[in-house]
């Protein structure tokens, strides 16, 4: 397996859509009603055409270029181009492949505008604010922008690229960057070497596994940075996608509609699989941040985390000799169900923008060349992000990464956080908060299952009255 130079992978980072279970997704934007998620869209990405020869690569790019550009636009276009920017390597892998098309189509000009780095939401609602909504940007809040008429819907070649896409009403809006921010077990495998012990095949042997280190007593078995409210919604939503969404993946809008509740076996099943899961946690998880629960790894306090793989470059930063294992938590039923695929986010072209056939035709380009393998790769690799694609790129990367991307291509669900749904699935604002610092009441043993659930309905009932997308209340 390819490994990637370690000085590659500490200037990479996570892409803020790949952070969705991280703080940076706290507003729970408002969504249309008609949204939904579609996974395994199957279809064969378009293939690059390959230069002919070293030393004719350049000339024979420039005529394929001006060929190209021949066909796409009737007159030379202008694109303007914005994306969040806070990243380095975003604007390295971006500057990049911006140049490669510029070069490739001469008689199409895309021009990056600065994106404000993390005030970026706020930014672009400024630009659509003074009249200057870029040609094609990086989407976030979409939902917000399909319902005011600002983006225009890909195409299905385009749509057909993906594994996964969440459409509007049948339209699909957005090219996912990423694919979204995959949990699974970091665990120290020199530990694990040591004593003879290997990934778990089941969710039982997980279980033991976490036993087997209890009883060893040198470390935890598991570090939990409980301090940080959004930590606590990667091991709720592994459990609750396991033991509620596995059963009915529209629990959120039968509980909008009446037909269930938090009182729902499936729910209160959550809560009992984190009591027994959390039990193998540090003493003080709750009080520990998310920011130290590397120090633990790295450092022989814990032998495991359940994080993202935004996860890596921090341990690897920590200690470039730690030496990581990685496994995926199998579900109760036996199968594998993990955060991934592309999230409502990415890539979008602007309505207005569309008007133009020539800047339609460029922009729906410009999307087709950035996510073309030889293109992605230089994307993927530069931000750690794992290929949202069906052709996914040849990547240079860590073994450990590789094994997150291996794992998302044979999951038998790949979803967003329960958080990170749109439609009628979609949480009232601050909803999700409140579950967690319930559960952790529950975990305290400071609340019951059953007063837990009590009061999740309570609350549930008084977010309906400002927010639900069953009957249009919020969304406007």
């Amino acid at each position: 397996m390819k490994k990637k130079l370690l000085a590659v992978l500490l200037s990479g980072a996570m892409t803020a859509a790949a952070l969705s279970g991280c703080g940076q997704n706290t507003d729970n934007t408002p969504a249309d009603t008609g949204a939904d998620t579609k996974t395994e869209t199957k279809a064969d990405a378009q293939e690059a055409d390959e230069a002919d020869s070293a030393g004719e690569e350049s000339a024979d790019t420039a005529d394929a270029g001006a060929e190209n550009a021949a066909s796409i636009v009737s007159a030379p276009t202008e694109l303007t181009y914005i994306f969040a920017d806070g990243d380095e390597g975003a604007k390295v892998s971006m500057n990049e492949i911006v140049n490669k098309f510029n070069e490739t189509y001469p008689d199409i000009t895309v021009t990056i505008e600065p994106g404000n780095g993390g005030a970026y939401s706020e930014f672009i609602k400024t630009k659509d604010s003074v009249g200057e909504f870029p040609d094609v940007m990086e989407m976030r809040d979409t939902a917000m922008y399909v319902r005011a008429g600002k983006l225009e819907p890909l195409p299905d070649d385009i749509v057909s690229l993906f594994r996964t896409t969440t459409e509007f009403d049948g339209n699909v809006y957005t090219a996912p960057l990423g694919g979204e921010n995959t949990n699974g077990i970091i665990y120290n495998k020199t530990y694990f070497d040591e004593n003879g012990w290997t990934e778990p095949s089941t969710y039982d042997e997980f279980i033991e596994l976490c036993q087997k280190i209890a009883d060893k007593g040198d470390m935890a078995p598991l570090v939990v940075g409980g301090q940080d409210i959004w930590h606590m919604g990667f091991w709720f939503h592994k459990v609750y996608n396991d033991q509620v969404l596995s059963k009915d993946a529209d629990f959120i809008k039968h509980c909008y509609e009446g037909t269930k509740d938090f009182s729902d076996d499936t729910f209160k099943a959550t809560f009992e699989e984190l009591q027994t899961i959390m039990q193998y946690a540090q003493e003080g998880w709750v009080s520990t941040p998310d920011a130290q629960i590397t120090t633990f790894l790295v450092n022989d306090m814990a032998a495991m985390m359940y994080s993202g793989t935004h996860m890596f470059s921090q341990i690897a930063q920590a200690d470039p000799e730690f030496e990581m294992g990685w496994f995926a938590i199998p579900s109760p039923d036996g199968k594998t169900r993990l955060v991934g695929g592309g999230g409502v986010g990415g890539l979008a072209i602007s309505a207005e923008a569309a008007k133009d056939p020539d800047k339609k035709a460029a922009a729906e380009e410009f999307i087709r060349f950035f996510y073309a393998p030889e293109n992605y790769k230089i994307y993927c690799e530069t931000l750690s992000a794992i290929p949202s694609t069906t052709q996914a790129p040849d990547l240079d990367v860590m073994d450990v990464f590789q094994e997150v991307i291996d794992a998302n291509g044979t999951a038998d669900d790949l979803a967003p956080m329960w958080n990170g749904r749109v439609g009628e699935n979609e949480l009232p604002p601050d909803f999700r908060n409140f579950t967690y610092k319930t559960l952790i009441e529950v975990l305290q043993g400071t609340r019951d299952i059953d007063s837990a659930c009590e009061e999740l309905n309570k609350t549930w009932q008084v977010s309906m009255q400002s927010f639900n997308p069953i009957t249009g209340v919020g969304i406007e």
